[in-house]
């Protein structure tokens, strides 16, 4: 093979190669999955181990200073994803300069919002009395670790830029596998810390020291997908802190209008019914938590993808993401959510007793709302990605006000269900009529050559898998191991059933990613993943 000119090759060292869609979300999403699973499998491990070294009431006073950062997120003010947004878009326009200078300006905003995160930190560690009832020896060590925390919640504001170019470049797994190696690192810390006898302080102190050096691997992460980057607050620029900030407002409302959506069912429930509703209503929403996240990672992986696609005018390619991210998203949610929808009842009866057999609709309303916001979720990023963020922002307010409108209007007459309802009723509509809808018109393509190649391969298979499951759990025990194994079953024969869908050049091409997934070696395939564009 006859080697790259110089140029191409020193343009390779700066801005990388794109891989094709497929590979790069593969790598993005099975790391993120990975990551998801370490953290469980730590969660449930040293859950117990802290409990029974640091002893019940030191335990609970972590996890109620902890509490108290838990909306600092909310601070960032959108900038999250304008900055991945803008490093994809200048990176396809191959403009080292214009991206330095954002990256250099949203270095300075985000040390502006670190220091007021610390300042509100500092007031309510000082201020401690008056949010809790602590003793005095319970308040000077709550206002340690507050301090403590707090610390590492404003650090990772300053750091912020370098996750951001990494997921720019299209680059996640590089995050998604340091996310790993610091919970694994941060765990050996605990049990050391706590096997040598030291204390709740000393353990936050240690974990959280751990946690800051994670942040220069991130660092020197974006250095090495960037090897351009260049951070200097000389390069401020209140031009683009106007681009930036006019993208980011709206990804403050959109985030706004997420939690409004589908984060005041519970106040609805408590104020119109009562403490007893809102403990059925909790294990439908954790389900359905769980869902989502098993179900919903491509979203993040695609989006930078978009934005280059936009920014480059690959059009083609474009629709090519649009197509393969609703199919492939469907084909993730629907065993998921729907598995657990048409088991809701033996589950719920297996995990928590009997007594919650009635919040069996519960859990199938919720688990078609996930399968409606995973497989319009696609749609969501070319929106956002491709110069269409007003349209979306417009679509997820009215959204959000329909949910809590009809919420409440329905919660007396028909209780739960009627909740359940005022959040799925504005969600499938707006996402069939509006989303959707609009996503193809964006990337010019027909309805009804996204059902054909898209929605169909997808849904058919799971008709098939969902009678399956209909015939084979009345055979069965209510029992977890039971619901396991058929979930894993009727998982099994969608994914058989998916495979023949998707027709024989689709089969060649997602089997062929994953051996190269599996066998780690990208880099073989980049010319033709970048052709085919899948």
């Amino acid at each position: 093979m006859t080697p790259a000119p110089p140029h191409e090759q020193r343009t390779a060292r700066l801005w990388g190669n794109d891989g094709g869609t497929v590979t790069v979300v593969a790598h993005s999403v099975s790391t993120r999955y990975l990551a998801y699973l370490v953290d469980a499998l730590l969660g449930l491990v040293m859950l117990p181990f802290n409990l029974a070294h640091l002893g019940m009431a030191a335990y609970g006073l972590w996890m109620l200073t902890t509490s108290f950062t838990t909306y600092f997120a909310m601070l960032d003010l959108g900038y999250g994803g304008a900055l991945v947004r803008f490093v994809a878009q200048y990176r396809a326009r191959r403009d080292a300069g214009a991206l330095n200078e954002v990256l250099s300006t949203l270095s300075v905003v985000y040390t502006a919002i670190a220091v007021v995160t610390y300042l509100i930190v500092l007031a309510i560690a000082f201020n401690l009395d008056l949010f809790t009832s602590l003793t005095p020896e319970q308040t000077a060590t709550s206002r340690m670790l507050l301090l403590i925390i707090g610390g590492n919640v404003a650090v990772r504001f300053v750091f912020g830029i370098y996750g951001g170019v990494i997921v720019g470049f299209q680059r996640y797994h590089l995050n998604n596998l340091t996310s790993i190696a610091t919970s694994l690192t941060v765990a050996a810390a605990n049990v050391v810390v706590l096997l040598q006898g030291h204390g709740l302080v000393a353990l936050v102190a240690v974990t959280t020291g751990v946690r800051v050096l994670a942040l220069l691997v991130y660092r020197l992460n974006a250095y090495r997908v960037f090897p351009g980057l260049s951070v200097r607050w000389r390069l401020f620029s209140t031009e683009r802190l106007r681009e930036v900030s006019g993208f980011g407002v709206f990804m403050l409302l959109l985030d706004t209008a997420y939690k409004v959506n589908y984060s005041t069912d519970m106040l609805v429930i408590g104020a119109w019914i009562g403490a007893p509703a809102v403990a059925l209503w909790a294990p439908a929403q954790r389900l359905s938590e769980l869902m989502l996240r098993l179900s919903n990672q491509l979203s993040d992986a695609l989006f930078p993808i978009v934005v280059d696609c936009d920014s480059g005018q690959r059009a083609e390619r474009l629709r090519t993401v649009f197509m393969h991210g609703t199919r492939l998203s469907l084909a993730t949610v629907l065993p998921v959510a729907g598995g657990l929808a048409l088991l809701a009842h033996p589950l719920l009866t297996a995990w928590i007793g009997p007594s919650f057999t009635t919040t069996t609709a519960i859990v199938q309303i919720l688990a078609f709302v996930v399968i409606v916001r995973v497989g319009a979720a696609t749609s969501t990023v070319i929106l956002k990605g491709a110069g269409m963020h007003r349209r979306l922002t417009f679509l997820v307010g009215l959204m959000a006000v329909g949910n809590l409108a009809l919420s409440i209007a329905l919660v007396r007459p028909l209780g739960l269900v009627g909740v359940a309802l005022g959040t799925a009723v504005p969600v499938a509509l707006i996402a069939v009529c509006g989303l959707v809808p609009t996503a193809c018109r964006r990337v010019q393509m027909p309805f009804t050559e996204l059902f054909r190649t898209a929605l169909w391969p997808a849904l058919w298979p799971a008709v098939v898998a969902g009678l399956f499951l209909v015939g084979s759990r009345s055979r069965l025990p209510a029992t977890l191991p039971a619901v396991g194994l058929q979930l894993a079953m009727s998982t099994a024969v969608y994914f058989a059933l998916f495979l023949i869908a998707v027709g024989p050049d689709g089969r060649r091409e997602y089997l062929r990613h994953v051996d190269v997934l599996l066998k780690r070696t990208p880099r073989r395939v980049t010319t033709v993943g970048t052709a085919n564009a899948s």
